[in-house]
């Protein structure tokens, strides 16, 4: 089978999976319905089975050098008293420890890489509808009125996901009635840290939860950031939402009182320029992430699960989308496409189903105890994560096939 996967979105899993098919030797291109690469958003976070890929790619050694590490998420009282410890690194058990790092700088590496490589990228090119599917390719419309054809059409173009409507056509995300609120500040202007470690959520019955984590390579900065229950807005909305930066500040201060010093200290002085406004949509779990009759459109990461962050996996689940697709495509070149995707998804669901019961898990563990309930004693267990955290990816793909 000769392949030649077209992909839709040129942002974190599109650019990932363009430079994984090219390292199978699978040619491919990208169309972004932006003009240009997307530079802004804040910073992500990598665990080691995100890290593993992206090393294996030869991205980790280029971002490595403006990324921060750390091995641990701390949950703390007001009072700082410790409610969880969370594992998200190690070097020493995982290869890796955590990492902290803005979207824009991984954004600018991957499309330098990709451009280094050859692979085409078209901008200001959005995908509108599938025009035919044969046994053989798959052509289609952008907005503009061109047409293209491939073997494949690959939607990762995010939870909003237009690939996904040629799918479920009456499908619609699931506005999860939460958003988030997030700056970036100078460490400096929380000292003294009074024995927080970082990076710490401060959980208060009250108003909920405040996050502070270190970025930048020297930790010099840090996101603040907290969540509150909304109402749905469209697109439109949102937007004006965002661009009330008085509003989003004010909220930050929201009950400030009510939290610890190190929490007044870190919204005594925001920058409106480094605020970011995130609505919380889901997907339910979906039957298929490729077309029925003749499996040449597939779509992946948020478009095909929605992952809640409990446990930081959203962007770390979609590498593992794209570098698992891109391995079993390669292996399954002269195999039939349909069965080889339906192995990827029962395979890729099995460890989406895993991480979710993981998340399940921590929320439960991080929920405030009614009063007089003593902890159970598995819920002072550190949770054992070598499964999350050190797949190998290749012998996974053979798994998957050698059991079918």
């Amino acid at each position: 089978m000769s392949t030649h996967v077209a992909i839709i979105g040129a942002g974190l899993s599109g650019l990932a999976l363009a430079l994984s098919l090219h390292q199978q030797s699978i040619p491919c291109t990208l169309y972004e319905a932006r003009s240009a690469p997307l530079n802004i958003g804040g910073a992500i976070m990598l665990s080691p089975n995100a890290l593993r890929i992206l090393d294996t790619l030869g991205v980790y050694p280029r971002i490595r050098s403006e990324a921060y590490d750390f091995d641990h998420l701390y949950f703390r009282s007001p009072a700082n008293t410790p409610l969880d410890t969370y594992e998200f690194g190690g070097a020493s058990k995982y290869g890796y420890s955590g990492m902290r790092i803005y979207r824009h700088v991984l954004i600018r590496e991957l499309s330098a890489m990709v451009n280094e490589a050859g692979i085409p990228i078209h901008y200001h090119k959005k995908f509108h509808r599938v025009i035919s599917e044969t046994s053989s390719n798959i052509t289609w419309e952008f907005t503009d009125g061109t047409t293209s054809t491939a073997s494949c059409l690959v939607g990762a173009d995010g939870i909003h996901s237009a690939v996904r409507k040629y799918l479920y056509p009456d499908l619609e995300p699931k506005f999860m009635n939460a958003m988030a609120v997030t700056a970036a500040v100078p460490t400096a202007q929380l000292a003294p840290l009074e024995g927080y470690d970082l990076p710490v959520t401060i959980m208060n019955k009250t108003h909920g939860a405040f996050v502070i984590a270190p970025q930048l390579r020297d930790g010099s900065e840090v996101l603040i950031g907290r969540q509150k229950r909304s109402a749905q807005l469209d697109r439109d909305g949102w937007s004006k939402l965002m661009n009330d930066k008085a509003w989003c500040v004010e909220f930050l201060r929201e009950g400030v009182s009510d939290f610890p010093e190190i929490v007044q200290r870190a919204v005594s002085e925001i920058s409106t320029e480094k605020i970011n406004l995130w609505p919380f949509y889901m997907v339910p779990k979906l039957e298929k992430w490729s077309s029925a009759e003749h499996s040449r459109v597939v779509i992946l990461g948020d478009a095909a699960h929605a992952i809640p962050p409990s446990a930081g996996q959203g962007i770390n689940q979609a590498f593992e989308d794209v570098f698992t697709y891109a391995l079993i495509l390669a292996r399954c070149e002269k195999e039939d496409l349909g069965r080889a995707l339906k192995i990827w998804q029962r395979g890729r669901q099995e460890r989406v189903d895993k991480v979710l019961a993981l998340n399940a898990q921590i929320d439960k563990r991080r929920m405030p105890k009614p009063v007089g309930e003593k902890d159970e004693v598995e819920d002072e267990q550190p949770f054992e994560l070598g499964w999350l955290y050190k797949p190998d990816f290749a012998a996974m793909v053979d798994e998957w096939l050698a059991r079918e």
